[in-house]
C-alpha cells in the first residue's frame, strides 16, 4: 500500500464513510487537531519515564485516535447500511470517568493551588503543559464543528477532561522530578 494516493492534491480528503470535503473544513480541523494533540502527548512520553504515567499517556493515545476517528466521520455515516455501527469503538464515560481517577489520584500528591502556574516546570511538565494547550484547541475545534455538524457530547467532555487531566499531570511531573513550579501571582511583578 502506497502512502501517497494524490487524491488530495486540490485540497480534499475524504471522511470515514467516503465524503469528500475540503481539507479547510471544520470537520478536518478538528481531526487534525486531535492528531497533533497525540503527537505533542507522544514527545511528552519522551521526557517521562514513570511506568504509570507512561501507561496512562499510552490508553490516553489510543483513545485519542478513538476521537479522531468519530470526528472524522459524519453523523449520517455512523452506521453502515446493514445497520451495524461503522465505528468499532466510541469514548463514552468510561473512558472520561479513568480520567477523572486518575486525576484524582495524582492531586492526592499535590499541593493546594493558590496562584495560576506559569506553564513551565522542567521538560516533562512544560511539554504536557504544551499538549494541554493543544488539547484546549482541539476541543474549540470540536465545539466549533458542533455549532454546524453533529458532534457526540461525549467528545468535547473527554477533551474538556483531558486537558484538565494534563494540566495535573504537568504539576505532578514537576513535583516528581524535584522541579519547581512557576505562579503567576500578580502582587509579586
Amino acid at each position: 500500500m502506497k502512502i501517497y494516493t494524490k487524491t488530495g492534491d486540490k485540497g480534499e480528503t475524504a471522511l470515514y464513510g467516503g465524503t469528500r470535503v475540503s481539507k479547510a473544513s471544520a470537520r478536518v480541523e478538528s481531526y487534525g487537531t486531535i492528531d497533533e494533540l497525540n503527537a505533542f502527548i507522544g514527545s511528552a512520553k519522551s521526557e517521562i519515564s514513570d511506568g504509570k504515567v507512561l501507561s496512562q499517556l499510552k490508553k490516553i493515545q489510543f483513545d485519542l485516535f478513538t476521537v479522531g476517528s468519530e470526528s472524522a466521520t459524519p453523523a449520517d455515516k455512523m452506521f453502515l447500511a446493514n445497520g451495524n455501527p461503522r465505528l468499532p469503538l466510541i469514548i463514552s464515560e468510561k473512558e472520561i470517568e479513568e480520567l477523572e481517577l486518575w486525576m484524582d489520584d495524582f492531586d492526592k500528591e499535590l499541593e493546594p493551588l493558590q496562584f495560576f502556574i506559569l506553564p513551565g516546570g522542567g521538560k516533562a511538565a512544560t511539554s504536557l503543559h504544551v499538549a494541554r494547550t493543544v488539547c484546549r484547541r482541539a476541543e474549540r475545534a470540536l465545539v466549533f464543528l458542533n455549532e454546524t455538524e453533529e458532534v457526540r457530547p461525549e467528545l468535547i467532555k473527554y477533551l474538556n477532561r483531558l486537558s484538565d487531566y494534563l494540566f495535573i499531570l504537568a504539576r505532578y511531573m514537576s513535583k516528581l522530578n524535584d522541579e519547581a513550579e512557576e505562579y503567576w501571582n500578580p502582587n509579586n511583578r
